[in-house]
């Protein structure tokens, strides 16, 4: 997946060749549920923000920048789509018993045990601008300058908002049981 193939991917769509933005979401289909699952916390919600950040990026794609890489673009689509969900919804109160109890799977390996549900609750349960940070870092691995480009802020306060955000996941952790 690298970023040469996905401008021409992209350089494809533009000129009318449907197969290669299905090729775009293909690539990234799960990268992008699995960004708007942990941000909005509901699996419906995820569903909902990843139709719709594809949606929005075959609508604009002729706003992408090749300079710009095609997976930092659709993940700050994500991002925004998935805290204006959660914005919208305006609560943080109780986790669903679906979000606990997932179906059989390769994520539920992961949510099986009770540490994993414990530390999605904590997740949860921080300001969805420093759980971004946390879930782009530590589950999707990008790098602080991927990071910036996604939420659209400097390095430096992208380093900050992790730092907070560690600092209140792990008290959130600990308050439930938790040893960080």
């Amino acid at each position: 997946m690298s970023s040469g193939e996905d401008n021409q991917l992209v350089r494809a769509t533009l000129d009318g060749d449907r197969a290669a933005f299905d090729e775009l979401v293909d690539r990234y289909q799960m990268k992008i549920y699995n960004l708007a699952l942990r941000v909005t916390g509901n699996r419906e919600d995820a569903l909902d923000v990843s139709q719709t950040s594809f949606l929005k990026a075959y609508d604009h794609l002729e706003q992408f920048k090749p300079a710009h890489r095609f997976f930092s673009w659709i993940y700050r689509i994500t991002m925004n789509e998935a805290l204006d969900v959660v914005s919208r919804r305006q609560t943080l109160t109780e986790l669903s018993s679906e979000i606990l109890e997932p179906a059989a799977g390769p994520e539920a390996d992961c949510w099986g045990n009770q540490a994993g549900r414990r530390l999605q609750a904590a997740l949860m349960g921080i300001n969805p601008s420093y759980r971004a940070v946390i879930v782009l870092r530590h589950l999707h691995g990008l790098s602080y300058r991927e990071i910036s480009g996604v939420v659209g802020a400097p390095e430096r306060t992208v380093k900050s908002r992790l730092f907070t955000a560690r600092q209140q996941l792990r008290a959130r952790l600990a308050a439930s049981g938790v040893t960080p």
